[in-house]
């Protein structure tokens, strides 16, 4: 007797999500669509259980905070790849997974001039941003006005 479409489909998917509740986390390299973080902004991850321990691989590329037993925020560092690991209680991994941290592309304009450059921030008026892979010169100065102007409000605190 030929069982209905309907059914072997429910069969299939219920076969599917039990191997997926039982499967180890993503392994590096695994065909996983790694996890996309921007520079300078935030991502919430989600994770399916309590995690006991939160690992990154390379700190200065991407940073992780603890926001719950369920949820991390992800902060893009610098542009580069890394990996997270996320370990329950018993020291079994929840999640490894890829990190790629990608500049931020929307709202600036770079400037090129032989083999410097220059990156403004335009949301409307372009002003200069500090951006990794700029010029040393135009960086460090963005960077001593930046340090200038926070030592200037937080003496008046």
């Amino acid at each position: 007797m030929r069982k209905p479409i309907k059914s072997c489909l429910a069969a299939t998917l219920a076969g599917f999500l039990l191997t997926a509740a039982v499967m180890p986390a993503h392994s590096e390299g695994g065909g996983a669509e790694p996890v996309v973080v921007t520079v300078d902004r935030a991502k919430v991850f989600r994770i399916s259980r309590p995690a006991a321990t939160v690992i990154i691989g390379n700190p200065s590329i991407a940073d992780a905070t603890v926001e719950d037993d369920v949820t991390l925020v992800l902060t893009g560092r610098s542009f580069g790849v890394t990996n997270l690991i996320v370990l329950d209680h018993d020291g079994e991994p929840i999640v490894d997974e890829t990190v790629v941290v990608r500049g931020h592309e929307a709202n600036t304009v770079r400037i090129y001039r032989r083999e410097e450059r220059v990156t403004l921030a335009c949301a409307p008026v372009c002003e200069p941003t500090l951006t990794i892979g700029d010029s040393a010169d135009r960086f460090e100065y963005a960077q001593q006005q930046i340090t200038a102007r926070n030592s200037l409000s937080e003496g008046s605190k």
